[in-house]
């Protein structure tokens, strides 16, 4: 009686290890990592290993609760980059069932109407200055359609080609007026690849660029929601130790609307620079740095 007590505490204590946070788990992981290159190992004698689907799925799988640096120490018959594009591949899967419109069920409206889209086109290019939001809510008004302003985003993104007008100097011929005192900013997100609790966790990355010597000033780092006062402390970590420029060029990202935001460019004495809606071209630097303009 008094064994089996024994057993069933040393039981619970491994259980309680395993999922509490600490390095338990890592250890569990590598070692079923091994196991799994062995089994790929003794099935195939070939210079290459041949990778079948679940193996693929348990090799990525075992690598989302090791670091990179043991990752490196860990893998045997594969390179290290190969799991660490299973996480990636995780990662776009993750926010494919997330956030994808393809939902199983009763087949809906395929989309909106050509008379809604040209409508959305014709009243974006009246009033070229009115955000998706303003273009939402007029539609509802005039048309009595119930539209959100995700809706308006994703049809001018793929129908709404602007014209440059003539009135005014190209963004080209401002970045040379302006070439020794213009940053460019822009955030992204990225996914950790620690062990967990930090399994796939959200970081916002906020990049600071000089549009004339093309070098990176900084950047800013957070983990959760960014909101005014958040944004106002990673740009001022990104740029503790450079003098603050007289321009600073931003997209329309809904961030940096902010009142505080604003209030500490006024504080800094600084321009702030919209690029042109829809138009990555306008941005092009730092889209082409944080890899979201080819």
């Amino acid at each position: 009686m008094r064994d089996m007590l024994l057993l069933l505490a040393y039981l619970l204590t491994t259980i309680a290890k395993l999922l509490g946070p600490g390095g338990a788990r890592a250890v569990v992981a590598d070692s079923l990592l091994l196991k799994q290159q062995l089994l790929i190992i003794n099935r195939s004698r070939r210079r290459s290993p041949n990778l079948l689907v679940h193996d693929r799925f348990l090799l990525g799988l075992w690598s989302l609760f090791l670091t990179p640096r043991r990752i490196l120490r860990t893998v045997i018959i594969i390179r290290p980059s190969t799991l660490l594009n299973f996480h990636k591949a995780l990662v776009r899967r993750k926010y494919h069932l997330l956030f994808s419109s393809n939902r199983r069920g009763k087949p809906g409206p395929k989309g909106p109407s050509g008379e809604l889209i040209k409508a959305i086109i014709e009243l974006k290019q009246r009033t070229p200055r009115f955000d998706c939001r303003r273009v939402a809510q007029e539609i509802t008004r005039t048309f009595e359609v119930y539209i959100d302003k995700d809706l308006v985003r994703r049809i001018l993104a793929k129908h709404y080609h602007p014209i440059p007008g003539d009135g005014g100097p190209s963004w080209l011929t401002f970045f040379g007026h302006t070439k020794d005192s213009l940053w460019s900013i822009d955030l992204f997100r990225c996914e950790s690849i620690g062990p967990a609790p930090r399994l796939l966790k959200s970081h916002w990355v906020l990049v600071v660029f000089d549009q004339s010597t093309r070098r990176l000033i900084g950047f800013g780092v957070h983990s959760g929601d960014v909101d005014g006062v958040v944004l106002c402390r990673m740009f001022n970590t990104a740029t503790s130790t450079q003098i603050a420029p007289r321009y600073l060029s931003s997209d329309n990202d809904p961030l940096f609307q902010y009142h505080r935001w604003r209030a500490n460019l006024r504080i800094l004495d600084v321009v702030e620079i919209k690029s042109i809606p829809y138009t990555p071209l306008s941005h092009r630097f730092i889209e082409r740095l944080i890899g979201t303009h080819h």
